[in-house]
């Protein structure tokens, strides 16, 4: 089996380039885990075993230890719940109170995305914005899930 132990991100050089055999699409919650079984686009499985606290974003590779094997991640459609907006405070109201309830969120100028969860899509409802519950990939901001080494931490 192959075993993946790194993870690399754009630009590749020529030579990894090269060694760049497979791709595979994983959600955020097989993107978020330090140690896992995955599918290849070939159908043959490989292992992923990284340092904890390590977010693989969509575009990234995962690499064999002599990076002989590279692998690319897409990140893959899931259900997900998309509040549109194009009023930015409007927009900026729906992060404040999904922040304050530690959802983890993928912000754009236009609109704010996380994990469906009927609960939080009536309450932005409620406030007015549109959601639509949709299948996307998720690239949350990285401090809901990289260690406190990598993003910001802060106690409550």
């Amino acid at each position: 089996m192959i075993i993946l132990t790194k993870i690399l991100t754009k630009p590749l050089t020529k030579i990894q380039l090269q060694s760049v055999k497979y791709c595979t699409k994983l959600d955020i919650d097989s993107r978020i885990k330090s140690r896992s079984k995955i599918v290849l686009n070939s159908g043959q499985e490989a292992g992923v075993i990284l340092p904890r606290g390590l977010l693989i974003r969509g575009g990234d590779y995962l690499a064999t230890e002599d990076e002989s094997i590279i692998i690319e991640v897409l990140a893959a459609n899931e259900n997900v719940s998309t509040a549109y907006c194009n009023d930015k405070l409007l927009l900026a109201r729906a992060c404040y109170h999904l922040g304050n309830r530690h959802v983890p969120l993928q912000i754009a100028t236009d609109f704010v995305r996380y994990q469906h969860d009927h609960v939080l899509d009536e309450m932005l409802t409620q406030l007015g914005i549109k959601v639509l519950v949709e299948q996307a990939p998720f690239e949350p901001e990285a401090g809901a899930y990289q260690s406190s080494a990598i993003g910001h931490h802060h106690h409550h």
